[in-house]
């Protein structure tokens, strides 16, 4: 325990707090309050980019960096600039060895004519650089939705995120059930003589089969789905565990970022 705070508390709001129905909006910032100690948190940026929240914290003690999707805007997609603001908050966290907690909820990069004129595969991919290039220790934990490429970007294992977590809720797909199943199973959709009740019944399957909570475990894309009420025991845990840890960079003046 730090001050009145204990590494043990359980957060049970936190069980109602999100809801299982993707489609239904929460605010972010309380899920970081009731995470971290004594509920306090300084978010950097609150007014730009609200698509995001980059927050200084800490757990047990410890300095730490937050970077979460808001699902109150934009439904926590990622932009062009929630991309900048997530990309230097990582860099900075990076740079003063804070360590770094990515709270996932996103289903995707934001489409339109006007972000792909703008570089949002560029300016995603700074987030990419800034994740990939940052040594400091990196946690992950989907909450819920975590679809396609913004996924990838938002520190996934597959780019080195030293651990992952997930919530029962999670869903790590590259779409959602409704897209997926409409593309996989184009075909049979449309020869079926009730192609909406052919539809109901592939999304249903899809569902079943491949984002049941404890598939990304299967597949080794988390490293534990967990107890969401013990989020905070968890992460502290975690944090102790990396506190030593150390990366070796290769020899060399200066990286290559996207500009």
């Amino acid at each position: 325990m730090r001050g009145d705070d204990y590494v043990d508390r359980r957060s049970d709001a936190l069980l109602d707090l999100v809801p299982a129905d993707g489609n239904r909006p929460y605010d972010m910032a309380k899920v970081i309050e009731e995470v971290v100690d004594d509920g306090e948190y300084l978010e950097v940026h609150e007014g730009w980019a609200r698509n995001i929240i980059c927050a200084l914290a800490r757990l047990d003690g410890q300095t730490v960096g937050f970077v979460a999707n808001q699902p109150q805007t934009l439904a926590g997609v990622l932009d062009i600039e929630a991309s900048e603001k997530a990309a230097r908050f990582v860099q900075m966290c990076d740079a003063f060895n804070i360590p770094i907690m990515t709270f996932l909820d996103v289903p995707g990069f934001l489409p339109g004519v006007d972000q792909e004129h703008g570089g949002i595969i560029r300016h995603g991919a700074k987030l990419l650089y800034a994740y990939c290039n940052a040594t400091v220790p990196r946690i992950s934990l989907v909450l819920r939705k975590a679809y396609g490429g913004a996924y990838i970007v938002m520190d996934s294992q597959s780019i080195g995120a030293d651990l992952t977590y997930a919530w029962p809720t999670n869903e790590i797909a590259v779409m959602g059930a409704e897209g997926a199943a409409n593309v996989i199973f184009r075909r049979q959709i449309a020869e079926a003589e009730d192609p909406e009740a052919m539809r109901q019944k592939l999304v249903k399957e899809y569902k079943a089969e491949l984002m049941h909570p404890y598939y990304a475990a299967e597949r080794g894309l988390v490293d534990d789905v967990i107890d969401p009420a013990r989020t905070r025991e968890v992460l502290i845990r975690s944090l102790a565990m990396l506190r030593r840890k150390h990366a070796e960079l290769p020899s060399r003046k200066h990286g290559n970022p996207p500009q």
